[in-house]
């Protein structure tokens, strides 16, 4: 798991706020698969205070990502 510095200067923002674009580099994106069953999410802003709705097809079309299978089975 990234630690806060790692995660600032990677993308310029603090945990909580990393927005799905907008970084500070290159940094490798990952859509989250399950994130597919909801009509509607909610994006960081770019603080951890600041969010924007959209459809998860809308992410796919922002970031240019692909859906991945993050889930860790306990």
């Amino acid at each position: 798991r990234a630690d806060a510095d790692f995660v600032r200067a990677a993308t310029g923002y603090a945990i909580g706020g990393v927005a799905p674009l907008g970084h500070a580099g290159p940094v490798r994106l990952l859509l989250d698969a399950d994130l597919q069953r909801f009509a509607r999410i909610w994006a960081a802003a770019g603080t951890p205070f600041s969010v924007f709705p959209l459809t998860p097809g809308q992410l796919a079309a922002l970031t240019g990502a692909a859906w991945t299978d993050i889930r860790q089975e306990a």
